[in-house]
C-alpha cells in the first residue's frame, strides 16, 4: 500500500535508516504497521527486503517525499518550505537574498509566488481574520476598556468630592498633586545655546532624557490608578481603619493585654500619660505663640479643653467673626505614615494633604541647603499656594530646626 507523506528537507532532522544507519534522502520509506517509534528505511534497504524484529518486508508502507506541488504546479512542497524559511531568515522584501538562499528560483519568481499565495491568497486571509476574531472574542470578557465621560465631574479644590477623588480632575485627566510633582524643576535652569561644548550638550540631553523617564513613570502610575478604579479614596478608607484596629490589637498583645477590661485600663493610662506630656510642653508652646494673639487664644482654649476632658481640636473663631474650617481628616491619605505628630497637627490645621506637605518640605530643605538659609519671600516664590499657609509651613520648619533663616 503506497501513500505519500512529507518531512523536513534537512537530512539531519530525520531519524537514520534502520537498515544501514545512513541519513535519509527523499524519497524514503516509512512502515505503516510498525511503531512508535516510526520505522524508516532508505530505498536501497527497502529494495533488499530488509527485516528487523517485528518488521516484515510485506508490511504496508508510505513513500515519504515532498517532491509534489501544493499551491503551484511549478513549485514543489520542498520549495514552498524553503521559501518560507528563507523569508523568515532574510526578512520580507529582501527577495534577492531569499532567491540566493533557495538557489532554485529567481528573485522575481520568489516575490510573485509569495505575494500571490501567502499574502493575497483569500484562503489564508480568511483564516487569519478568523484567528484574529477568535483572539478578540477570547479577550472580550477580560478586557476592561476605559471610556471617558461626556461631562466629567469638576470638583472644586479641597472640596469633599475632590478629597474623595484624591485630588483627581477628570476634565483634565490630571491630579492636583502629581507623582514626582517637582520633576520639572530640574529643567528650569537648562538653556541650550550654540556655544555649548559637546560634553555640556550631552549632559543637558541626559537631564532631558531623565525627565522624560520620570514623565513616563508618572503616566504609568496614573494609568494604573485610572484603569483599576482606584480614584475614589473613600472605598479604601475602610482598609486603613482595619489596619489601624489591627495595629491597636497588636499593641495590646505586645503589652501583655488579653481581655477588654485590661484594654480599657491601658487606654485610660495611656491617655493620662499623653495629657501629662502635653502639659509639660506648655511653657515652650507659650513662648512660640506669645507673638501671635490669635494663636495664643487658640492655645489657651485648647489647654482648657484638655483640662476639662474635651477634644483639643476644637475649631476657633477668627477675628472676622466667621467660623474657620474644621481640621483636615488625614485618615487614609497617602504619606500620613511618614509624618510625625507635630507635622500631622500642622497638616490638619492648615488643611494640607501629607503628600503636598512632604513635597513642599523637600523643596524648601533643598533650597535652604543650596543658599545656606532661607527667607520667607524665597519660600513663597518656591511654593505657589496660599501665602498664609506658606507662612505657617515656613515658621514650623524654622521652629523645628529643619531650615534656618537667611
Amino acid at each position: 500500500m503506497d501513500r505519500l507523506g512529507s518531512f523536513s528537507s534537512d537530512p539531519s532532522d530525520k531519524p537514520p535508516c534502520r537498515g544501514c544507519s545512513s541519513y535519509l534522502m527523499e524519497p524514503y520509506i516509512k512502515c505503516a504497521e510498525c511503531g512508535p517509534p516510526p520505522f524508516f528505511l532508505c530505498l536501497q534497504c527497502f529494495t533488499r527486503g530488509f527485516e528487523y524484529k517485528k518488521h516484515q518486508s510485506d508490511h504496508t508502507y508510505e513513500i515519504m517525499t515532498s517532491d509534489f506541488p501544493v499551491l503551484d504546479p511549478s513549485w514543489t512542497a520542498q520549495e514552498e518550505m524553503a521559501l518560507l524559511e528563507a523569508v523568515m531568515d532574510c526578512g520580507f522584501g529582501n527577495w534577492q537574498d531569499v532567491a540566493n538562499q533557495m538557489c532554485t528560483k529567481t528573485k522575481e519568481e520568489c516575490e510573485k509566488h509569495y505575494m500571490k499565495h501567502f499574502i493575497n491568497n483569500p484562503l489564508f486571509a480568511s483564516t487569519l481574520l478568523n484567528l484574529k476574531q477568535a483572539e478578540e472574542a477570547k479577550t472580550a470578557d477580560t478586557a476592561i476598556p476605559f471610556h471617558s465621560a461626556d461631562d466629567p465631574p469638576r470638583p472644586t479644590f479641597d472640596s469633599l468630592l475632590s478629597r474623595d477623588m484624591a485630588g483627581y480632575m477628570p476634565a483634565r485627566a490630571d491630579f492636583i498633586e502629581e507623582f514626582d510633582n517637582y520633576a520639572e524643576w530640574d529643567l528650569r535652569d537648562i538653556d541650550f545655546v550654540e556655544d555649548d561644548s559637546d560634553i555640556l550638550h550631552a549632559l543637558k540631553m541626559a537631564v532631558v532624557d531623565i525627565y522624560h523617564s520620570r514623565l513616563k513613570e508618572r503616566q504609568r502610575r496614573k494609568k494604573i490608578i485610572r484603569d483599576h478604579g482606584l480614584i475614589n479614596l473613600r472605598k479604601f478608607q475602610l482598609e486603613f481603619e482595619l489596619r489601624r484596629e489591627i495595629k491597636r490589637l497588636q499593641e495590646y498583645r505586645t503589652a501583655g493585654i488579653t481581655n477588654f477590661c485590661s484594654a480599657r485600663t491601658y487606654d485610660h493610662l495611656k491617655k493620662t500619660r499623653e495629657e501629662e506630656r502635653l502639659k509639660r510642653t506648655m511653657l515652650s508652646e507659650v513662648l512660640q505663640y506669645i507673638q501671635d494673639s490669635s494663636a495664643c487664644q487658640q492655645w489657651l482654649r485648647r489647654q482648657a479643653d484638655i483640662d476639662s476632658g474635651l477634644s483639643p481640636s476644637v475649631p476657633m473663631t477668627s477675628n472676622s467673626g466667621r467660623r474657620s474650617a474644621p481640621p483636615l481628616n488625614l485618615t487614609g491619605l497617602p504619606g500620613t505614615e511618614k509624618l510625625n505628630e507635630k507635622e500631622k497637627e500642622l497638616c490638619q490645621m492648615v488643611r494640607l494633604v501629607p503628600g503636598a506637605y512632604l513635597e513642599y518640605k523637600s523643596a524648601l530643605l533643598n533650597e535652604c541647603n543650596k543658599q545656606g538659609g532661607l527667607r520667607l519671600a524665597q519660600a513663597r516664590a518656591l511654593i505657589k499656594i496660599d501665602v498664609n499657609k506658606t507662612r505657617k509651613i515656613y515658621d514650623f520648619l524654622i521652629r523645628e530646626g529643619y531650615i534656618t533663616k537667611a
